[in-house]
């Protein structure tokens, strides 16, 4: 399950309209659970991401996986407006909630935070905050997003959050002194794109201009899964190729899979069998709990009960008798209470015939 952020470049209709430009983009896009696009400009009206969502669905897989889209609306000073535009899988990936961030004035382009559930990942929450810092208010704006942050954990109750985008946190716009200053430079925040690796596509500097920050520790991430995409190296471009594109790299990291994912990799010919096991482990933890709750037996006797009723449940999945087993036992766990209850009776009455 992966998660991308990718700053494309003054991404517009001249972009979206050229063929060549389009394919490496929807090749890009196509890796990802959920990528969100930054730099997205439309100053000559319509929507072309729309169209590039529909190009997008149309390729490979996707027909099968397709995209949906959500856009902010459109942020930043007058002649340099963008949007942050989220594509993600409609079967991974479930947008509950999105969040139009208006505070602090210091950012120039405020985040439009979205809250997203993942039904297949350890993970079954995450808060995404897409940023785009202006360059020479990198720092100040880096500073605010301490801000951002506390807004989001109060709005939603979240804490599984993920910062990611183009923070411009290097070379000229940030030192590694001033990086280290920051408040989202401590716990609980974790930056997993490092100082070392190149998030651009210049052939001649070398800066980790976009990074991915989350906070806290509870977001289950593929150890050393946070990277910078190469792509021309990956789909085999030229540099003049590359640059048509964008000169930035988009930003990765993989969420570790959940049941649902793990199960989807079995091979065909025992996934069946395999899930009906995991649905009778399930029924019967459930079934034992309940007994345990619902029978009040005397504290002499109840791990007798007990063991009794774990027995009858793993006989009754041994015999394939999934849809009668709560039934059948709670009728069995009736006798032995009525049998227990006559033992007792029994040599309550011993007990007083021999006074």
């Amino acid at each position: 399950m992966k998660i991308a952020a990718f700053n494309v470049k003054r991404l517009g209709w001249e972009k979206v309209n050229k063929k060549a430009v389009r394919e490496i983009i929807i090749k890009i896009m196509s890796q990802y659970s959920v990528v969100v696009l930054l730099e997205v400009m439309d100053e000559t009206g319509g929507d072309p991401m729309k169209l590039l969502l529909q190009h997008l669905n149309a390729y490979g897989d996707n027909r099968s996986n397709p995209y949906g889209m959500l856009c902010s609306e459109r942020l930043g000073p007058e002649g340099r407006q963008e949007k942050f535009v989220y594509f993600y899988r409609k079967d991974e990936v479930e947008i509950e909630d999105s969040y139009q961030y208006r505070g602090n004035a210091v950012l120039t382009r405020k985040p439009f935070a979205v809250l997203l559930h993942f039904p297949n990942t350890a993970v079954q929450n995450l808060v995404l905050i897409p940023v785009h810092t202006k360059p020479s208010a990198a720092e100040a704006e880096l500073i605010a997003l301490h801000e951002v942050v506390k807004d989001v954990r109060e709005k939603w109750k979240k804490d599984n959050i993920m910062i990611l985008g183009d923070f411009n946190a290097d070379g000229q716009y940030l030192s590694k002194k001033k990086k280290e200053k920051l408040r989202i430079s401590w716990a609980p925040f974790r930056w997993l794109i490092v100082d070392d690796v190149d998030t651009t596509t210049s052939s001649i500097t070398q800066n980790t201009y976009d990074r991915i920050v989350v906070y806290g520790e509870s977001i289950a991430i593929v150890p050393d899964s946070a990277k910078a995409y190469n792509f021309k190296k990956e789909l085999n471009l030229t540099q003049e190729q590359t640059k048509t594109v964008s000169d930035h790299k988009p930003v990765e990291v993989d969420l570790i899979g959940g049941m649902r994912e793990v199960k989807r990799e079995v091979k065909p010919e025992v996934e069946p069998e395999v899930e009906q096991e995991v649905e009778l482990v399930e029924r019967m933890g459930k079934l034992e709990v309940k007994l345990e709750v619902e029978l009040e037996v005397k504290p002499e006797v109840k791990p007798e009960v007990k063991l009794m009723v774990q027995l009858m449940v793993q006989l009754m999945v041994q015999l394939e008798l999934e849809q009668e087993v709560e039934q059948e036992v709670e009728q069995e766990v009736e006798l032995v209470e009525l049998e227990l209850e006559l033992e007792l009776e029994q040599m309550a009455q011993r007990k007083r015939n021999l006074v």
